[in-house]
């Protein structure tokens, strides 16, 4: 029995030597490591997931090499990924590749963009709603959804929103539409580097109220991402776009224009983030022809995935529909779910 044991001690004793020999490993440069298994890298953070102290978030700077024990997916701020094992490099700052599909090499760890970043969807909907009874009888509601999935070498980004407000005359019992419009958009992005990608987008837009029957403004054209980090995000595009406009009553309005847009939203503070977005079509074919569409806004998280955003948009059309307004001035607060 003694020796039964015995033999289940030194078993026990081994598999666990086994395991750890087998975990990933950081070790950082005043002599600390942290074994586990790296979770993934990005903006200059480092995550690994530990079995005694859980998942840990640490700087890239202040780690000296790391190792691996299987494949990780590492993307070089070159744009070079490497998708193999990686072992401690003897000279601190680097680690070593193991051979595979790309040669045996030392990489800097300062060159690292990212390691098995994520190529799922991730994007937001968000919806709002307003009912009254008694002196005043009026719904309203706004729904509107974000998708976007950012692989190395691509982005595609799916959009749409819908936004109605009716009220009742309670004397007459009689009801108006003071809003009823939707918009959807789509989007893909072809990066030829880090920062700089060609796009081609295709937009759809309806306005009952505004008697526009159907907006269409396909585009093509390059962008430059001068920041993409998870707290900061700031783009720039130019390109040639074809506006079809068709108003209820009226001949269609179609020309070639240019696209000129931004986007940028920045992360104020833990759970606060602000975002403002601008898309401008000036025609080629008539200066006083033109549509502008932007918006700005703050959202503040409730939950880890919910959260609560107040936006501002603002639309001009420099051509509407007869004994229409130029412009659309719209205040929309709503609840939201990430994913």
């Amino acid at each position: 029995m003694r020796g039964l044991f015995k033999t289940l001690a030194v078993i026990a004793v081994g598999g666990a030597f086994s395991s750890a020999a087998l975990a990933d490993e950081i070790v950082f440069k005043n002599g600390d490591k942290l074994t586990g298994k790296i979770v993934s890298a990005e903006d200059g953070k480092l995550k690994i997931k530990s079995t005694v102290a859980g998942t840990v978030e640490v700087d890239l700077a202040d780690v000296k090499t790391f190792a691996s024990d299987a494949p990780v997916s590492i993307k070089l701020k070159d744009g070079t990924i490497i998708k193999q094992q990686v072992a401690a490099a003897d000279k601190a700052g680097e680690v070593a590749v193991k051979p595979g599909a790309v040669a045996a090499q030392n990489v800097p760890i300062e060159s690292i963009k990212s390691i098995n970043q994520k190529e799922t969807w991730t994007g937001s909907l968000v919806a709002g709603g307003l009912i009254t009874r008694g002196n005043s009888n009026t719904e309203a509601i706004n729904i509107a959804i974000d998708a976007t999935r950012r692989t190395d070498n691509d982005r595609l980004n799916l959009n749409g929103q819908y936004l109605f407000g009716r009220q009742e005359d309670p004397t007459t019992g009689e009801k108006s539409t003071s809003t009823d419009n939707w918009r959807i958009g789509a989007k893909y992005d072809y990066f030829f580097n880090e920062k700089f990608y060609a796009f081609g987008s295709f937009g759809v837009e309806k306005d009952r109220i505004a008697n526009l029957d159907i907006r269409l403004t396909p585009a093509v054209g390059v962008g430059y991402q001068w920041i993409e980090k998870k707290d900061f995000n700031f783009s720039t595009e130019a390109g040639l776009a074809y506006v079809y406009e068709d108003y209820a009553g009226e001949d269609a309005n179609e020309n070639i224009s240019l696209k000129l847009a931004y986007h940028v939203d920045k992360k104020l503070r833990e759970g606060v983030s602000v975002f403002h977005n601008l898309t401008f079509y000036p025609s080629i074919e008539s200066i006083s022809d033109y549509y502008l569409l932007t918006d700005a806004g703050i959202r503040a998280e409730l939950t880890d995935n919910f959260f609560t955003e107040f936006k501002v948009e603002f639309k001009y059309d420099a051509t509407p529909a007869i004994d229409s307004s130029r412009s659309d001035l719209r205040y929309i607060l709503g609840v939201g779910w990430t994913f």
